[in-house]
């Protein structure tokens, strides 16, 4: 298995074209169009009425197509699900696997026999479909959301793959920073913190999510709005027809306490050894309902600093540095606590640099006053943008509801451009220094922490260390406990050699002839390996039996094919393949050109295991752990460059069995890491030949 560091990485990396279009027209474009009178906009107001049981209903006409759709929602606010946390989402998904008259099969087909759609979860649902079968889709989207079948193989189904999905992202940058972040700001054990976990998923049961949906699907707090080809007439008695007799516990708006800001700012890392770029979050809570003199400053000051690519984080952080492919910032109002946040994906030794200039951006827009043609080509793009939101029939709707929810004055979209219109340069300073914390933010990173906490911290501000679930990590001393100091990289090589079957067994091995699958991004291929001491290998993928992949190396030079297109190895590639000495790596590792070392002991799949840091001749370095009780090798990770990309890769070993007189893996987990994201690989072999089916004439 020694070349799959090569063969995966080649797999995963792609290139990316792009296409650039010029036009020549009359038009000035270096400069943006001065801002006329802000209009007031004509909005009508859709027909809304409620049902017996306190739902209402609103209903916007528009007879240009012959489309109807229906949304129902349920304003429940933020629900804290504690110990149950995933509940919500299981129950949401429950809804779409049938209904107690209707198979999901049945059901599904339903739907696609009038090519319409339907869509449900936690919060509601949703229907959309020509006009004359508007009818029959609306009711099928009632009957799921009263008449659910729950049943336990659906349920049993949607947990794991729930569960499997949370795996999957488990080394995942990008998951972690999104759960994190939020646990951090708002504390994990309230509603707006928590997030779910394998723990958490593998505790519910049917009955969970029974007592969910009885709990808060219901027409209590609820709002449908029909959009299209259907008159108000039509829509109430549709409406009363699917809900009108709906029962349902009378739901409250829950009460959520205001969470503090931290007292100055301060750096929280999280440690994912495998990350080649890292996710920078700085925010602060905020508080701004949308009834609040200043939202209209905050959505400018917002989109100035950093709403998209023509804010000052994207032009100082893309555009003059290049440290990221993108950042910006956003900002939540409502009628809860939310959040102000400033973000970038960059790469591992351009972190500080890059939290640096996202704080002198931050503290720019709160101490120096915008300009007055920034702020009047915000207000441009602004008014172009509602504008062009107006198209949406839909729109109209949004804005009933919203005014409904947040308890707006009725005008509130009707002078929406003219609020925009009134807002100062004066005004986006103050909200600037009232919403956009400098002094008191949490700068949240997560990435690989050997490579960018020496650069964090020499910002200045206090680096604090976070596991991947938010929760404080403490200094662990040298060596990580006393175990490791009793031990030395040769003790732990030695119980490997003779976990395997001994030194004489595994110094006899000449060849080797592994047969499995992989499967990699849904699809499954075929897998052989053919090993020949020292160091000769060719690995095959193959699909339907056809070969799409070859990897060879024939002990001095090696060359690869896929998908009917051949490659010579690089010159680093040909010395990463001469580090092996031997068919089992490790019994060369105490000669020269190596230097193996202790690196502590450490939880893998929650047993205790050696590490060691082991540099190869070549310069590669790795890391290696060796379960403490079996003495096997259960994960290696390594990090390179390729075509100009930083790689990291991780493998996990498991399910060592008995070939003759040694043992093998015959199941590796994959894991490659680049600055395009994570691609996971799982190899499963069926056989393994030892001293046996391999020739020279295999590496031709």
């Amino acid at each position: 298995m020694k070349k799959l560091l090569i063969i995966a990485s080649g797999l995963f990396l792609a290139s990316c074209t792009s296409t650039h279009q010029t036009t020549s027209a009359q038009i000035d474009r270096s400069h943006a169009p001065k801002p006329g009178v802000a209009p007031v906009i004509s909005v009508k107001d859709p027909v809304q009425f409620k049902l017996d049981n306190g739902m209402t209903v609103l209903v916007v006409e528009n007879h240009k197509f012959p489309k109807v759709s229906a949304n129902l929602t349920i304003d429940r606010g933020p629900v804290y699900e504690g110990e149950k946390a995933g509940v919500m989402s299981l129950m949401g998904s429950m809804l779409s696997e049938g209904t107690k008259n209707k198979t999901k099969a049945e059901f599904d087909e339903a739907v696609d026999q009038m090519g319409a759609d339907v869509g449900l979860s936690a919060s509601g649902g949703s229907a959309r479909s020509l006009t004359r079968y508007f009818d029959n889709t609306f009711m099928l989207m009632a009957e799921a959301l009263r008449n659910p079948a729950m049943k336990e193989e659906s349920f049993d189904k949607l947990k794991s793959m729930a569960i499997n999905a949370l795996k999957s992202t488990d080394r995942s940058a990008s998951a972690i920073s999104g759960r994190v972040v939020g646990a951090l700001s708002y504390g994990r054990n309230t509603a707006m913190g928590e997030f779910q976990t394998e723990e958490s998923l593998n505790g519910l049961t049917l009955q969970d999510v029974k007592d969910a949906y009885n709990n808060y699907i219901t027409p209590s707090r609820s709002y449908l709005t029909f959009i299209g080809d259907i008159t108000p007439e039509q829509a109430k008695a549709l409406a009363e027809k699917a809900f009108g007799d709906w029962k349902g516990k009378s739901l409250t708006l829950p009460v959520i306490p205001n969470v503090s800001n931290v007292a100055e700012t301060e750096i929280d890392l999280v440690d994912v050894p495998t990350a080649v770029q890292s996710e920078i979050t700085v925010t602060n809570l905020v508080n701004l309902p949308m009834s609040s003199p200043d939202y209209f400053p905050v959505l400018l000051a917002n989109q100035i600093l950093g709403e998209g690519s023509t804010g000052r984080l994207f032009q100082n952080l893309r555009e003059k540095h290049g440290f990221t492919y993108g950042s910006y910032s956003s900002i939540g109002s409502g009628r809860f606590q939310t959040s102000f946040k400033a973000t970038a994906q960059v790469r591992n030794d351009k972190v500080d640099s890059a939290v640096a200039e996202i704080m002198k951006e931050i503290n720019r827009i709160r101490t120096e006053k915008v300009t007055e043609k920034e702020l009047d080509d915000t207000k441009t793009l602004y008014t172009g943008q509602f504008a062009l939101s107006m198209e949406n029939p839909a729109v109209p709707a949004a804005f009933a509801s919203n005014i409904l929810i947040n308890n707006l004055d009725k005008d509130f979209y009707r002078n929406y451009l003219k609020k925009i219109s009134e807002v100062t340069v004066d005004d986006i300073q103050r909200v600037a220094q009232k919403y956009f914390s400098h002094d008191n933010a949490r700068i949240v990173v997560v990435g690989k922490e050997l490579a960018v906490k020496p650069g964090l911290e020499k910002l200045g501000y206090p680096v604090k260390m976070f596991d991947k679930f938010g929760e404080p990590v403490t200094e662990q001393p040298d060596n990580d406990n006393a175990a490791a100091a009793d031990i030395t990289a040769k003790d732990v090589i030695d119980n490997y050699i003779k976990a395997l079957g001994g030194e004489s067994a595994v110094k006899g091995i000449t060849s080797m002839l592994s047969e499995g699958s992989m499967e990699m991004q849904g699809m499954n291929l075929g897998f052989e390996e053919r090993d020949m001491a020292p160091n000769l290998s060719k690995i095959t993928l193959a699909m339907g039996g056809q070969p799409i992949v070859t990897d060879v190396f024939n002990g001095e030079k090696g060359w690869k094919s896929q998908m009917g297109q051949s490659m010579d190895y690089t010159e680093e590639e040909v010395k990463m393949k001469k580090d092996n000495k031997a068919l089992i790596p490790q019994v060369a590792y105490f000669t020269d050109g190596f230097d193996v070392k202790v690196a502590g002991v450490e939880k893998i799949d929650g047993k205790d295991a050696y590490k060691l840091t082991v540099k190869m001749p070549s310069g590669l370095e790795r890391s290696e752990w060796y379960d403490v009780e079996s003495g096997f090798l259960v994960k290696n990770e390594a990090s390179l460059t390729m075509e100009g990309q930083e790689i990291v890769q991780t493998t996990e070993y498991k399910d060592y069995r008995e070939v003759g007189n040694l043992k093998f893996p015959f199941s590796m987990v994959l894991e490659v890491s680049t600055a395009m994201g994570q691609q996971e690989m799982t190899i499963k072999l069926t056989s393994i030949k030892v001293n046996e089916g391999v020739s020279k004439e295999d590496f031709k």
